[in-house]
């Protein structure tokens, strides 16, 4: 399967980021694009240790992500690839694309907590 980054679908476009997106065969594959710099901590809350359990494989096109594990810090920058392992959180800065490979079952769980996180911040506004 091939796809160039804008044949995936826009599923989500934002004021903080435009997500392209797609299942592929077990893996989930995006494209994102942070327009305000963002932090998924609150996102994330209800899940163990408050941090995302889902590993993803990628590489960060341009811009800068800060990936927080509980006990360390990773820096990825323009031109990195990288894998996440399961139990982090991220702070992206504004400007930054990457694309990001993650297991359907798995990211399925994160994505179940981040919508039950955002519908309670809707709430409280």
């Amino acid at each position: 399967m091939r796809g160039s980054g804008f044949d995936l679908p826009k599923t989500v476009d934002v004021e903080e980021l435009t997500i392209r997106e797609a299942d592929w065969g077990e893996m989930h594959v995006g494209l994102t694009i942070c327009h305000q710099t963002l932090d998924i901590a609150p996102l994330l809350k209800g899940l163990p240790n408050d941090k995302c359990q889902c590993p993803h494989w990628g590489m960060v096109l341009k811009g800068r992500k800060l990936v927080k594990y509980v006990d360390h810090e990773e820096v990825l920058n323009g031109g990195d690839a990288y894998y996440m392992a399961p139990g982090h959180s991220t702070v992206t800065d504004a400007g930054t694309e990457w694309i990001e490979f993650s297991p359907i079952d798995e990211l399925k769980k994160t994505n179940e907590a981040v919508q039950r996180n955002l519908a309670a911040m809707d709430q409280r506004e």
